[in-house]
């Protein structure tokens, strides 16, 4: 490992409005007040968040034991997370928002559904209720790979209410992949449903379950939700119907009294090499969290309809389409199925359907809307939208601006987030109306949080200077450990610096002491001696007019040790040409200096990426150098897109 250079430099500067400003949950003063408390005492300003954000069945006897790399947040508390989301919006005086919506559920074929807290009480206490039926006690683990339907946040929320871990697996994972969670975490029992919809296709997981708990010994039950009405096999004495069980299942149950630190959900996460990663999270500090960085963040009102565009199967699922909005007593809005589905205005059609008012989505997502043209969202009327967000990657500056511009219609704060499954929640990003904002910053951490860029040595960088992101004290989202596995836990995270919390992510902190996250470690080019992040090529890429995506890795070159090998998805309308090849490394040269201009430019009409949305840049590492892909493939969301840009000459 070595130093990073940062070379991106982004001018543009966008001041908070005043009046959004004015009505902020976290205006000026407060942040700054918050900001002084946690100075003084990161501790402390996390017990006042707990205190303010969450319900406590008992109080805790010491907020933080932290025993590197282990810690335990509001020790001896007990609460409930299920309780949080649910039962206290039926209570005292905020029993008004019984009839409040929870859920505003769309399903890609264009059904919906509407759940308001009274619905999502009786529903969970109903389920919950099911699996002690089925034998599932506290501690017991239960595993979820079902469809963005409602169901399945019922099936998490009463898990979380009798103190059963666990994990959901992406509907779009294969048997082997699910069967490898199953095994892991040791499931009792697994919820799914017959089948989902996915452009216009049925999704059929039944089968994929079925074959995944063939030969294992573990799993009594499986439950299945009945979505699309196909036929299924059913195992006599293991398989159940979802509405078969509920229909006998009483509409009360308490939500179990959990120590803070209990097992609250494990979530998977895949490398390039090595078995996935179960990410453990408790319950105590992760819903502190959570409950505190949405109400700050994306400023939620009781008005407010919220949107995060991610699938539950996700940590941003879990952390802002369910629990940290419905920790809120806000509405959180689910859509089953595709952006393009069936035309490329659906996200569009949505927001003006519902008059979502907090829209968070991926740069990716934003990145392809660029690609297939204004004229989508601006056949809607977008004007309920109030505020914006990113998540899972950097943003390009100028995808930023078009966010801002087209979306936005520059009226919208935008906050980009930076955080990781590993890490629970938001660490760093602006807080609306209260911190200025710049394209391509996620700006500045939350309170409580201390992050820090560091050289190869551990030594803070200077302003400007690329290093690597870590973090230097706990918080209480972070993990808890790696299920079953405390040793890889040590290694991944905390072996390159004593008792700090290193992300694995590249950074520079400019004079303002905005964080600019420049992509993983593992994707940086040593180009002649230079180690040069991804995202700041790319930036310089997109930032030319004709060019809609771009990624960019490394490929081995006798003499620069690498070649920046760029792959374009150009605008709709532009002609991918030789001309636009050498018009293209020229731009990066003028944005960014000769030294980041690519050998090689390939145009192509879609990127490898998870069904996340993130761009997968280590299978294309394989592509641009000629390697066979032996990596793990099973969350590429289209594994044509591999085929075609293998079988694609440089054009």
């Amino acid at each position: 490992m070595a130093d990073i250079e940062s070379l991106l430099r982004e001018k543009r500067v966008f001041k908070p409005d005043p009046a959004f400003a004015k009505q902020a949950n976290w205006g000026p003063k407060k942040l700054a007040e918050l900001r002084r408390l946690a100075a003084r005492s990161p501790e402390r300003f996390w017990e006042r968040m707990a205190k303010e954000y969450v319900s406590w069945f008992r109080p805790w006897k010491k907020a933080l034991d932290w025993k590197p790399p282990f810690a335990k947040w509001f020790v001896g508390a007990q609460t409930n997370v299920s309780y949080n989301c649910i039962d206290r919006h039926l209570e005292g005086e905020h029993a008004w928002r019984r009839n409040k919506a929870a859920i505003i559920w769309e399903g890609e074929p264009g059904d919906s559904r509407v759940l308001t807290f009274a619905d999502l009480h009786r529903e969970v206490c109903k389920f919950a209720n099911v699996l002690l039926a089925q034998g599932v006690k506290k501690g017991d683990r239960v595993a979820i790979y079902m469809p963005m339907i409602p169901e399945i946040a019922i099936a998490m929320l009463a898990c979380t209410r009798i103190g059963a871990p666990h994990t959901v697996v992406f509907g779009g994972f294969s048997a082997d992949a699910l069967r490898d969670r199953i095994v892991d975490l040791g499931a009792k029992l697994v919820v799914t449903a017959d089948g989902g919809w996915r452009r216009g296709k049925i999704v059929e997981l039944k089968d994929a379950v079925d074959e995944a708990v063939a030969g294992t010994k573990g799993v009594e039950r499986v439950i299945v939700v009945r979505r699309t009405g196909e036929p299924v096999p059913m195992k006599a004495g293991r398989d159940l119907w979802w509405h078969d069980v509920m229909a006998q299942a009483p509409a009360t149950r308490p939500a179990a009294k959990l120590d803070a630190e209990h097992p609250l959900f494990v979530l998977y996460t895949s490398g390039s090499t090595g078995k996935p990663k179960g990410i453990l999270h408790t319950t105590g500090g992760y819903l502190t969290h959570v409950a505190a960085t949405t109400h700050a963040i994306f400023d939620l009102k009781e008005s407010d309809t919220f949107w995060c565009t991610a699938d539950v199967g996700w940590v941003t699922g879990h952390s802002y389409v369910l629990y940290g909005p419905l920790a809120n007593g806000a509405t959180t809005v689910m859509y089953e199925g595709a952006p393009n589905h069936p035309g490329l205005d659906r996200f569009w059609a949505i927001i003006e359907k519902y008059r979502v008012s907090v829209l968070y989505t991926a740069p990716t997502a934003i990145r392809t809307f660029i690609r297939w043209g204004d004229e989508h969202p601006n056949r809607h009327d977008l004007s309920s939208l109030r505020l914006l967000g990113t998540v899972g990657e950097p943003i390009n500056p100028e995808a930023w601006m078009w966010y801002h511009r087209v979306i936005g219609k520059k009226r919208c704060p935008i906050v980009d987030t930076w955080w990781q499954t590993e890490t629970g929640g938001v660490l760093v990003s602006p807080l609306p109306g209260a911190v200025a904002t710049k394209p391509g910053s996620c700006t500045l951490p939350f309170p409580g949080v201390e992050p820090r860029v560091v050289n190869v040595a551990g030594e803070p960088t200077k302003p400007g200077q690329g290093g690597f992101l870590t973090l230097q004290k706990p918080w209480p989202g972070m993990l808890r450990g790696i299920w079953g596995d405390a040793a890889r836990y040590r290694e991944q995270y905390w072996s390159r610096y004593p008792k700090v919390y290193f992300t694995g992510d590249g950074a520079q902190c400019d004079e303002d002491g905005y964080f600019w996250v420049m992509g993983r470690v593992d994707d940086v080019m040593n180009v002649s001696g230079h180690r040069i992040g991804t995202m700041e090529v790319e930036s310089a890429l997109v930032s030319h007019p004709g060019v809609a995506e771009a990624a960019v890795v490394g490929r081995p070159d006798e003499i620069t040790g690498t070649a920046i090998v760029a792959f374009v998805t150009p605008k709709s309308g532009t002609h991918a040409n030789a001309t636009l090849r050498e018009t293209l490394r020229s731009h990066v040269s003028r944005e960014i200096g000769a030294l980041a201009r690519p050998a090689e430019v390939r145009f192509t009409d879609a990127l490898p990426k998870t069904r996340s949305g993130k761009i997968m840049r280590r299978l294309l590492r394989d592509v641009a150098s000629g390697k066979e892909t032996v990596q793990d493939t099973t969350t590429l969301e289209d594994l044509s897109v591999l085929a075609r840009l293998r079988g694609q000459e440089e054009a």
